[in-house]
C-alpha cells in the first residue's frame, strides 16, 4: 500500500505526499485550527477526567459508581450545549455489586497488613474473620481430592500463576518510528478457518476456569471460609481484577474472595510450604443490588443541519464502566474523557454540522462489550440475523477510543481499505502531533468490533501504550494519578477533527462487504 508508506524525515516520520484521491478529499483546515486551538489552549479533558475517577469512584458494572457516572455525564453533556441527552437502556446484565468495606492482614508469625480487594461479585465475610490459611495447590481436578477433610473454616490460599520477575525495561513506552513502520507496511488481516495457537490458549483458559469451578464446588462442601488468589500476575504492589462470580441474578453461591498482590501472596506460600502456622484477619463487606438488572449507555447528540443529511449519523464512543479496585482512569475514563472533549470543543467553536454527531458512553464492556453489542443489535443489526435496520443505513462512521492515556499515532483501519486515502488526509494537519500511522492491520478487545460486527465502519484509534498493558490495565493502580494531560489533549483535537469530516463529507464512509449472519452457539 505505497499510498500509506511514511517517510523518515529530519529524524521522525512524516506522511507521505498526497495522492491524488487524497487531495480530492475535503480537508477544513480553518476549523482545524479552531479545533487545535479551543482543545490545546481551553481543555477542559483533565476536569471530566477528575470527576470520572475521583469524583464518581471505580465505575464496575451496575454499580452505585457507575450510577454516579451515567448522571454526571449526562448533565455534564447537557451544560455544555448537547441535545438529547439520555441514559438508554440497553436490555438485561445482572446484579449490582459494591464495596462497603475491605481489610486484609497476616496476623501471624507477626503482623503485616496486605494489599488486595474483594473479587468482584463475592459476597461479605461473617465480620471480622481471623483464620488459619491453607495452601491448596492443584493442577488438575484429581489434585483436588488430597485437600478433602482438611479446609473447614480455614482461609484457603491459592497458587499465583505468574511470580513476579525483575524487569529490565521501563514500565512506560511510546511507539518507535520503526514500530510505526511495520504497522503502516503490514498486510490487511485474512480470515482463517483454524488458529492453532488461539484454539490451544482458548482451550487452556476453558481448562482453568473448569478447574476452578471445581474447586469453588469444594470449597463451599467442605466449609471453607474464604479464599485468597490472584490473576495475570503482576508486581511492585501491582494485582489485576477480575470476576469471582457470575453477576447473573440467580448465581451460584461462592465464598468471600480476595485478590492480592502476588508478593503477598507468595510470602504466604513460602511460610505455608515451610511448616510455619500462618494466620489472617480478613474482612469484606459488599452489598448485591437486586432492584435493577438492567445496563445503560450515556447517549448526547449535536443536531445536524443539512435537510438532506441531517437524519444521518456519526458517532464516537468509549465505555464508561470499569473494575473496581480502583478508578478506572486509564480504562476508560480517558477514552470517555476524550470523547465528551472533542463533543465539547465542536460545540465551542460553534460547528453546524450536515450530519447529527452522537456520542455513546458504552456500559457493561469490561463483561462483554453488552452496552455496544446491545446499542447496536437494538439499532442497526443482529449480527446473529443480519437482519438490518432502517437506521443500518444512516450511520456515517463509529470512532472509538479505549487503548489508555496515550496519544493518538493513527487508526487501524479494521481492514476497510476503502477510507485508507480519506484518513490519510484528515491525519495531515496533525503529523506536526505525532499522528501518521494509518495500518491496514485490525485490534480488537474493544467497542467498534460491535459496529463491524454487522458491516458498519468502526474504528479503533492507534496509541502509545505508556505503562498501560504493564501497570494500569484492570489494576489497583488504574489511577487519576497515571493519565497524560498533553496526550489527551492532542487526542481530543484529532477525534474533533475526523468526527467534524465524517459529518461533513457528502457521501458516508465507505464500508466493508455485509458479513454472513454468526447464529448464536
Amino acid at each position: 500500500m505505497t499510498t500509506l508508506r511514511l517517510l523518515a524525515l529530519a529524524g521522525g516520520l512524516a506522511l507521505a505526499a498526497p495522492t491524488l484521491a487524497q487531495q480530492a478529499e475535503k480537508v477544513d483546515q480553518a476549523m482545524i485550527a479552531k479545533i487545535k486551538d479551543e482543545g490545546m489552549n481551553r481543555s477542559k479533558v483533565m476536569e471530566t477526567a477528575f470527576y470520572l475517577t475521583d469524583v464518581c469512584g471505580p465505575r464496575l458494572a451496575n454499580s452505585d459508581g457507575l450510577k454516579r457516572a451515567n448522571e454526571w455525564t449526562k448533565g455534564q453533556l447537557t451544560k455544555w450545549g448537547m441535545s438529547n441527552a439520555n441514559i438508554e437502556p440497553w436490555g438485561d446484565f445482572g446484579r449490582g455489586w459494591d464495596i462497603e468495606k475491605s481489610y486484609i492482614a497476616m496476623t501471624a508469625p507477626y503482623y503485616h497488613a496486605m494489599i488486595g480487594a474483594p473479587k468482584a461479585w463475592t459476597p461479605s465475610t461473617s465480620g471480622a474473620v481471623k483464620k488459619q490459611v491453607v495452601y491448596v495447590n492443584a493442577a488438575t481436578e484429581a489434585d483436588l481430592a488430597k485437600y478433602q477433610g482438611k479446609l473447614r473454616d480455614k482461609i484457603v490460599l491459592t497458587a499465583v500463576a505468574v511470580p513476579p520477575k525483575t524487569t529490565f525495561e521501563a514500565d512506560a513506552t511510546r511507539y518507535t518510528d520503526e514500530q510505526l513502520t511495520k504497522m503502516m507496511e503490514a498486510q490487511p488481516a485474512r480470515p482463517t478457518t483454524e488458529d492453532p495457537a488461539m484454539t490451544e490458549r482458548l482451550n487452556a483458559r476453558r481448562a482453568q476456569a473448569a478447574l476452578r469451578t471445581k474447586l469453588n464446588e469444594m470449597l463451599m462442601s467442605e466449609g471453607a471460609a474464604a479464599v485468597l488468589s490472584s490473576t495475570r500476575g503482576g508486581s511492585h504492589g501491582t494485582f489485576f481484577t477480575s470476576n469471582g462470580a457470575p453477576y447473573a441474578a440467580d448465581a451460584k453461591p461462592v465464598l468471600p474472595e480476595i485478590e492480592m498482590s502476588p508478593e503477598d501472596q507468595l510470602r504466604l506460600i513460602r511460610l505455608v510450604e515451610a511448616g510455619i502456622p500462618v494466620e489472617v484477619e480478613m474482612e469484606t463487606k459488599t452489598r448485591f443490588q437486586n432492584t435493577d438488572l438492567k445496563g445503560y449507555n450515556v447517549i448526547a447528540e449535536i443536531p445536524g443541519t443539512d435537510r438532506k443529511l441531517k437524519n444521518e449519523v456519526v458517532m464516537l464512543g468509549a465505555h464508561i464502566d470499569s473494575w473496581h479496585a480502583a478508578t478506572g482512569a486509564t480504562d476508560n475514563a480517558a477514552g470517555c474523557a476524550v470523547m465528551m472533549e472533542a463533543m465539547r470543543i465542536l460545540k465551542a467553536t460553534g460547528v453546524k454540522p450536515r450530519r447529527t454527531i452522537r456520542i455513546a458512553l458504552w456500559g457493561e464492556e469490561e463483561q462483554g462489550l453488552h452496552g455496544s453489542r446491545n446499542y447496536v443489535k437494538n439499532h442497526f443489526a443482529d449480527p446473529a440475523t443480519m437482519k438490518l435496520l432502517p437506521e443500518h443505513e444512516k450511520l456515517a462512521g463509529y470512532f472509538n477510543l479505549d487503548n489508555g492515556s496515550g496519544k493518538i499515532r493513527g487508526i487501524y483501519l479494521q481492514g476497510n481499505e476503502g477510507v485508507a486515502p480519506i484518513f490519510t488526509a484528515w491525519l495531515q494537519p496533525f503529523a506536526d502531533m505525532g499522528a501518521t500511522t494509518i495500518t491496514p492491520r485490525n485490534t480488537g478487545g474493544t467497542d467498534h468490533l460491535a459496529f463491524d460486527a454487522v458491516g458498519l465502519p468502526g474504528f479503533q484509534f492507534v496509541q502509545d501504550g505508556l505503562d498501560y498493558n504493564t501497570r494500569t490495565h484492570h489494576t489497583n493502580q488504574d489511577t487519576f494519578d497515571r493519565l497524560q494531560a498533553d496526550d489527551l489533549k492532542q487526542a481530543s483535537v484529532i477525534v474533533a477533527s475526523f468526527v467534524y469530516h465524517t459529518a461533513m463529507r457528502d457521501q458516508k464512509l465507505p464500508r466493508k462487504a455485509l458479513p454472513a449472519a454468526v447464529p448464536k452457539s
